[in-house]
C-alpha cells in the first residue's frame, strides 16, 4: 500500500535504523512492525482484517482518522486519503492514549 509520513521524525524512525526519536526501543520496533504491514497490505482492508493491528476508526474530532496499536500504551495515528492510484496512508503520529 502506498503510504507517506506526515513529518521528517516519523520518517526517521521508519528508516533509519538508529534513530529512536527518543522512544523505547520495543515502540520504535512495534512502530516498524506495523510500517511492514502498511507496506505489504494491497488496501486498508488487509490491515483491517489483521485483528492483531486493532485497526480502530476513531471518534469525534478525529472521526476522520484512525489507529493500530503499538503497545498498550501508544498508538500509531494515521489517516487514509484517497487517490486515482489507489489509497494512501498518512502517518500522522505516535501518541500516548493514557
Amino acid at each position: 500500500m502506498r503510504y507517506r509520513h506526515a513529518n521528517k521524525t516519523l520518517r526517521r524512525i521508519d528508516e533509519e535504523p538508529d534513530f529512536t526519536s527518543g522512544f523505547a526501543a520495543n515502540l520504535v520496533r512495534a512502530f516498524r512492525m506495523r510500517m511492514q504491514a502498511i507496506r505489504a497490505a494491497a488496501n486498508e482492508n488487509d490491515l483491517r482484517a489483521l485483528k492483531s493491528l486493532r485497526f480502530e476508526k476513531l471518534k469525534g474530532d478525529r472521526k476522520h482518522q484512525y489507529s493500530m496499536r503499538l503497545n498498550d500504551q501508544f498508538r500509531l495515528i494515521f489517516q487514509i486519503e484517497e487517490s486515482d492510484q489507489g489509497n494512501i496512508i498518512i502517518v500522522l503520529a505516535i501518541e500516548d492514549y493514557h
